[in-house]
């Protein structure tokens, strides 16, 4: 069964909707990309998302496994990016995050290699 956050997050980015997903997050929240540097705070989170949004025309995750341990999520994925040409592309994700005192997220890291997308 998936976790109510994780649904909502997955739903959100699937949908583009970069100020959905930033809402999620506490004022403070951060998130980092791989070995992107870290945004720290709504807006930079919400800039960061609009950013990459705008590389791709579409995204679809799909739920491997998904583990909520305390305040911790751990979510293996596999999302399907749909590229600016058309071509979909399909690899494996995993999300790491965790949710402070006010149910939103305080730190949401995102492991990936992109670059079958953008070949």
């Amino acid at each position: 069964m998936t976790n109510a956050l994780t649904a909502t997050a997955l739903r959100a980015v699937d949908a583009l909707d970069a100020k959905g997903f930033a809402e999620l997050f506490a004022p403070g929240g951060k998130i980092t990309f791989g070995n992107v540097p870290t945004l720290e705070g709504r807006d930079a989170v919400e800039a960061g998302c609009v950013g990459f949004f705008a590389t791709i025309d579409g995204m679809r995750h799909d739920i491997v496994n998904e583990w909520v341990v305390g305040n911790d999520t751990i979510v293996e994925l596999t999302v399907t990016y749909t590229r600016k040409d058309g071509r979909k592309v399909a690899i494996p994700v995993v999300s790491i995050w965790t949710v402070g005192n006010s149910g939103l997220i305080d730190e949401y890291r995102v492991f990936f290699d992109l670059a079958p997308v953008f070949a």
